[in-house]
């Protein structure tokens, strides 16, 4: 879908920034039960994101802190979005780092992509969220090494 709706950023509480969206945005994105998009704010930046349902049976997407940041919106800032069905093979951007340590290492690709693909998006997003190379580098051999001893779950991946 690429068509622009402009959408008013609102905040749960003290936590996360999201927006609301109606049934005319959502539904051809939501076919075959899909809930995985990438949403492209003010044309300036992509991520990948899911759509998520409140309890009122409305619709929202979360938008993290970091994009938040990065764009200067806040709460009550209007932006602009487009969505399209996310195709890509984790749903997700692999870094490049993960993506050489599971090439390399047999076992712990085996057992990654044997992974459910929320497991495998939440891992990948361990080792997204550093900045430096070498810290990638560092954390993606420590996830293949965790997920060799059976520890699978991105919540204890870095403990």
């Amino acid at each position: 879908m690429k068509k622009q709706t402009e959408f008013i950023v609102a905040k749960f509480g003290i936590g996360m920034h999201y927006i609301m969206l109606d049934d005319s945005v959502i539904a051809p994105l939501t076919k075959n039960n899909n809930k995985r998009v990438v949403c492209t704010i003010n044309k300036t930046l992509d991520f990948h994101c899911a759509i998520m349902h409140n309890k009122e049976g409305g619709n929202f997407i979360n938008i993290g802190l970091a994009i938040c940041k990065k764009l200067k919106i806040k709460e009550g800032s209007t932006i602009t979005a487009t969505f399209k069905i996310d195709e890509s093979a984790y749903q997700f951007e692999i870094p490049e780092e993960l993506s050489e340590v599971l090439a390399t290492d047999e076992k712990a690709s085996k057992i990654f992509h044997a992974l459910t693909a929320g497991n495998q998006r939440g891992l990948i997003y361990l080792v997204a969220q550093v900045k430096s190379s070498d810290k990638k580098i560092e954390r993606a051999l420590k996830i293949a090494e965790c997920i060799k001893t059976g520890i699978t779950s991105p919540r204890l991946a870095m403990k």
